[in-house]
């Protein structure tokens, strides 16, 4: 891990970071060439894509339900229950960000509100390259289904024999997930975006991805809905004298094993505690079935900051903005009205990240590259549309519509001050009428 040292009135930026956020512009181009084939193309582009980078292609891209439901048989009994717990504690902590319609009505007779409800359809992206996924399942689609979303796919790429893991597959089947295609990359957000003759188009497309799937999702915005535009896994561990260097160094590895891009910030006071925090790292690479990635991730994107207040250590901790946030130390509690910027963070040295990644409850598809400064966890939200809804008395329109009638006027929009004057010559003249 690279080190920093702020002392005084020294401060960071995200340059000194080496923070990750932008696509290159060669993955972008590519992506996009993709999209645009499958929109023209459609299954003919999605299956000569789908051959060239995942090695195989089944005769149908809809994974049959009894191919699910031998999935579900498969899997070992133990998994299967892990499985049922996560979801009821991720179905629990959802239903309490269901939002409800809501309206008033003003002395005058208007009545305004704003309608909550759900979009029709939203395809789930779940990768199937380094690793299988199936805690992404069920964070994706358990908050739609909670919304209230009635059509939710999945899509996740084929391996080479044309198989798809039987844990995602069982994953799936306990979300609720209603179809599974075999396809993944960015012909499967193309085809989820503008529809090919065997996969319907959706609403939204929610859920991390490699470069180009991120890429595509980019591409597609706007034709389409997207969660977010994800990048690699980062964590940020802020750790103090008292803090375990053995279980500090574990909680960096559990990120950098994800993905040589994957990014671990240490902060901490103690330049000691970053020491053994170090060593430790060495002592567990050596155990790791996984270590050439952890490595690499370490070593290219790893960054240890010692600072010389707490003051810079948050500052520090704001300025990474991270995908996820664990506080070490004694007094977290304290310090969360501090932390402006993290995509969920872990109060307390207890509060492993891993079991936000499987259990815990809250969505674990969270903002990366600094983007927790302004986007925030995937959640019902994302699978719903808020619509205005606006009713006039006349009485409103009396008491309004001079208003109107100056804005508009001031804008230099003379039909929409017509629009609101006809409105009121008409109100005044029948009150002259009845008078």
């Amino acid at each position: 891990m690279r080190m920093l040292y702020l002392n005084g009135s020294d401060r960071l930026s995200r340059s000194d970071l080496r923070a990750q956020g932008t696509l290159p512009a060669e993955v972008c181009a590519a992506a996009e060439a993709i999209v645009a084939d499958v929109r023209e193309r459609g299954d003919e582009a999605l299956r000569a894509y789908t051959l060239r980078f995942d090695g195989s292609c089944p005769d149908r891209f809809l994974v049959p339900e009894e191919m699910v439901s031998a999935a579900c048989a498969a899997v070992d009994e133990a998994f299967l229950a892990a499985l049922q717990h996560a979801a009821a504690q991720i179905r629990e902590f959802h239903e309490r960000e269901l939002e409800r319609s809501w309206s008033y009505e003003r002395p005058n007779g208007v009545r305004l509100g704003l309608r909550i409800a759900p979009v029709s359809s939203a395809a789930l992206y779940v990768p199937g390259g380094r690793a299988q996924y199936p805690s992404t399942v069920l964070m994706d689609c358990i908050p739609a289904k909670v919304a209230g979303v009635e059509r939710v796919i999945m899509l996740t790429p084929p391996q080479a024999d044309g198989s798809i893991s039987a844990f995602t597959l069982a994953a799936a089947a306990v979300a609720g997930v209603d179809e599974i295609y075999a396809v993944g990359g960015a012909q499967a957000i193309g085809a989820a975006a503008y529809g090919t003759a065997s996969i319907p188009a959706v609403d939204k497309i929610v859920g991390p991805g490699n470069a180009y799937v991120a890429a595509a999702k980019r591409a597609v915005s706007g034709d389409v809905g997207i969660d977010m535009i994800a990048g690699p896994s980062e964590v940020c561990v802020f750790a103090d004298a008292a803090s375990d260097p053995r279980i500090v160094a574990a909680d960096l590895m559990a990120q950098a094993e994800h993905d040589p891009m994957a990014a671990c910030y240490l902060v901490t006071l103690d330049e000691a505690l970053a020491t053994k925090v170090l060593s430790a790292l060495d002592d567990l690479l050596a155990e790791s079935p996984r270590a050439e990635i952890t490595r690499a991730s370490l070593g290219d994107n790893g960054v240890c900051v010692i600072c010389d207040s707490l003051d810079a250590a948050i500052d520090t901790m704001n300025l990474i903005a991270p995908e996820h946030l664990e506080l070490h130390c004694d007094n977290a509690e304290e310090l969360l009205p501090r932390i402006k910027s993290a995509g969920a963070i872990f109060v307390g040295p207890w509060s492993s990240e891993p079991l936000g990644d499987y259990v815990a409850g809250p969505n674990h598809t969270l903002p990366t590259g600094g983007t927790a400064r302004f986007s925030s966890a995937l959640g019902v939200w994302d699978f719903v549309t808020r619509t205005s809804i606006i009713s006039y008395s006349p009485e409103g329109v009396l008491d309004d519509g001079p208003s109107v009638e100056t804005l508009a006027t001031a804008e230099g929009l003379w039909a929409h001050a017509l629009s609101v004057s006809l409105r009121l010559e008409r109100l005044r003249g029948e009150a002259g009428d009845n008078a």
